[in-house]
């Protein structure tokens, strides 16, 4: 369904309860079902992209040996990779491993090389590198293996999983610095809860982490909220100067999202923690930055919403470390320079590489400079959820936006619109005329 969306006739004042992190379930999922004894989780995220992991996890736990399994993802390219090393594992037991359209385009090539070094078994069953994969289990052996670091920290993330299981422990030389470093060590900190330590070491051109055969532990583990859900509400505060408090997230959290905190001091919001439980307030400030210029590198589920706030706020920007959006759910790059287009921001992206760089970089940057536009938006969404929520309070500035395929944000933030709606916005469905007052020269 297409939504419609106009802003809060009064000051914003909300309360949210942000949902649970995606990618602290997904990991403790596969964690968890490694361990002997392990209690199932109870608090994992409720989402399309955990319910599917869940469900896969269950399948296989379901299944007698020598059974050959078929499993469809669909668009969850967290638990693809993971399931492709969690399967690797797996004896006597075949799995194949599909997914959506877009899933099929998503290259899987290092993953699957590096989990070969370790001894696995498995068959690209359509194009090479990509996925579908047939995965025949077997007990794999580990030792020292390399695999590239510059294109998704979720392979080496699936890999340090599994590493305690393999015979001989693993060391994972990591070539290039690794692109969403923090997610990695999220991983590490969560199998560190498990019982299993492991050691990262920076080297002169990349990392190198090593984990032993070791057996993971039961533990209690409490799911926090999920910081890069909160990045739009911490849009909508930098765009309203509203009353905004956030319940669920973590002042100590695994999660390098954490860093939005810092990010948007500088788009106006600042945060506050009222104590123990969670709770932050959302508080405007008038210091913002003339430009923001930041390696988001480590954060790049952030970038949709902080290029959206710069644009609605009129700051310009240069953010660089973007090269891992070109395959996420869609092309976030260019899916972001045309949705921006639509309100009449125009930026440029440019992949270079630097001098001693290793690998390419690319950089999308604003100057500041706006077209006038003459309809009321209606961005698409691309099949990606985080389109879908940046873009959504444009309908602050820009009242009766239409968001397209409102239904993705059912992949990670599936309470999104109700919450809001909530909120104060109004939301109704794009079909319906335009009231008169409604109408964009009114607005």
């Amino acid at each position: 369904m297409d939504l419609r969306i106009f802003p809060p006739e009064d000051l914003l004042t909300a309360r949210v309860t942000i949902p649970q992190s995606k990618s602290i379930s997904n990991r403790v999922l596969i964690i968890n079902s490694l361990t002997p004894g392990a209690t199932p989780i109870t608090n994992a995220a409720k989402c399309d992209d955990t319910d599917v992991l869940v469900n896969a996890l269950q399948a296989i736990s379901n299944a007698s040996s020598g059974d050959k399994l078929g499993i469809d993802i669909g668009a969850a390219g967290t638990a693809m990779r993971f399931l492709t090393a969690y399967c690797a594992t797996l004896s006597d037991l075949e799995v194949t491993l599909t997914g959506s359209e877009r899933m099929l385009e998503r290259p899987i090539a290092p993953l699957v090389d590096a989990l070969r070094q370790c001894g696995a078994e498995i068959t690209y069953e359509g194009k090479q590198g990509f996925p579908p994969l047939r995965i025949k289990g077997t007990k794999l052996t580990g030792g020292d293996i390399t695999i590239p670091g510059t294109i998704s920290s979720q392979f080496i993330s699936a890999l340090l999983m599994i590493a305690p299981t393999m015979a001989n422990g693993l060391i994972i030389n990591i070539e290039g610095q690794p692109v969403s470093k923090p997610y990695i060590e999220m991983t590490m900190k969560l199998m560190s809860l498990y019982g299993v330590e492991s050691q990262f070491t920076p080297v002169a051109e990349g990392a190198v982490i090593e984990v032993g055969n070791e057996q993971y532990k039961p533990a209690d583990i409490t799911v926090e909220g999920d910081w890069s859900a909160a990045s739009y509400w911490y849009e909508i505060e930098a765009l309203t100067s509203g009353w905004l408090t956030l319940d669920g997230l973590s002042r100590e959290s695994v999660q390098g999202d954490r860093a939005l905190a810092d990010i948007f001091e500088g788009l106006g919001v600042n945060t506050e923690w009222e104590g123990e439980e969670g709770g932050i307030d959302l508080v405007a400030s008038p210091d913002c930055t003339p430009r923001l210029t930041r390696d988001m590198s480590d954060t790049p589920d952030l970038v949709q919403a902080v290029a959206v706030t710069c644009a609605m706020l009129g700051i310009p920007f240069s953010l660089s470390g973007l090269n891992s959006l070109r395959i996420k759910e869609t092309d976030r790059i260019e899916a972001l320079s045309r949705e921006l287009a639509k309100v009449g921001v125009v930026v440029e992206a440019e992949t270079f590489t630097a001098p001693m760089a290793t690998e390419p970089d690319t950089v999308m940057s604003w100057n500041g400079q706006r077209r006038p536009i003459f309809e009321l938006p209606q961005f698409d969404t691309y099949n990606d959820h985080r389109m879908a929520m940046a873009f959504a309070p444009c309908a602050i500035y820009i009242p009766g936006i239409v968001i397209k395929d409102s239904e993705v944000v059912t992949k990670s933030y599936p309470d999104f619109w109700q919450d809001l709606a909530n909120a104060g916005f109004k939301i109704v469905d794009a079909a319906e005329p335009l009231e008169p007052q409604e109408s964009q020269e009114d607005a």
